[in-house]
């Protein structure tokens, strides 16, 4: 069965474009920093979707029984596959006992991030596959569980002088074009070089990503999520103004 790929989008995303995607992820669903509860929920969504939980506002005492109340409800509403819970705030203890709370009690999907997921029963959701990384080398610490994998087209420059290493992370679109194509890492790579130093760029393409995605298909990867803005261009173009 081949990758299932999700976009995440906001409700102006969804709102203004009459073509979208065929799976869509509704994401910047947050902790409500003004009571107990969740801010965000969608009130309507194509069946199959599914719906991330951020933890950008911190949880700070919020009630998991009153959250995963809120979460069933919409879950089972919308006909919703399942939860992302995309928890980037390492370390918290409230924020570790809900996640166990969810995956024990929501009667969907629960997908949990690294940070949080290592103890549970339920799939792993991983940041985007580094470019100077293999698949070989990323994803065997979860070998056996079931990966859900970020998808994004960032790169990464590695700058080498008599000091050492300098790495810094590109944003999509800032990465040269041509370059050379590298098999094994799934991206393309350039290198310029100056008297002091040697400056390698790294960077995947709309291309390097799906043969990243084929590849991960046989090493358990079962579903992909990416940002709505990064990838609408091949996707579904914000249609023009429609004549009057």
């Amino acid at each position: 069965m081949a990758i299932a790929r999700y976009f995440a989008m906001t409700a102006a995303e969804i709102s203004l474009n009459s073509l979208l995607p065929p799976k869509i992820a509704w994401m910047a669903c947050h902790f409500s920093p003004y009571g107990d509860g969740l801010s965000n929920l969608p009130e309507a969504l194509p069946p199959d979707s599914l719906l991330i939980l951020n933890d950008r506002t911190p949880i700070h005492g919020h009630d998991p029984q009153r959250i995963a109340g809120q979460l069933s409800e919409v879950l089972e509403a919308l006909d919703c596959r399942g939860l992302l819970l995309d928890f980037q705030r390492p370390g918290v203890e409230e924020t570790a006992a809900l996640t166990r709370h969810l995956v024990q009690t929501l009667p969907r999907t629960v997908a949990v991030s690294d940070l949080y997921a290592r103890e549970l029963d339920c799939p792993v959701f991983l940041p985007p596959v580094p470019t100077d990384t293999p698949l070989s080398g990323y994803l065997p610490p979860w070998k056996g569980r079931e990966i859900w994998l970020e998808m994004a087209l960032e790169g990464k420059s590695i700058t080498l002088t008599a000091e050492g290493a300098a790495c810094g992370s590109l944003p999509p679109g800032a990465a040269a074009s041509g370059g050379f194509s590298e098999e094994q890492l799934h991206c393309h790579y350039a290198v310029t070089a100056s008297q002091d130093a040697a400056r390698f760029t790294l960077w995947r393409t709309e291309a390097d990503l799906e043969a990243l995605l084929e590849e991960a298909q046989s090493q358990g990867v079962t579903t992909a999520v990416g940002l709505y803005q990064e990838f609408k261009p091949s996707l579904s173009p914000r249609p023009s103004e429609e004549s009057p």
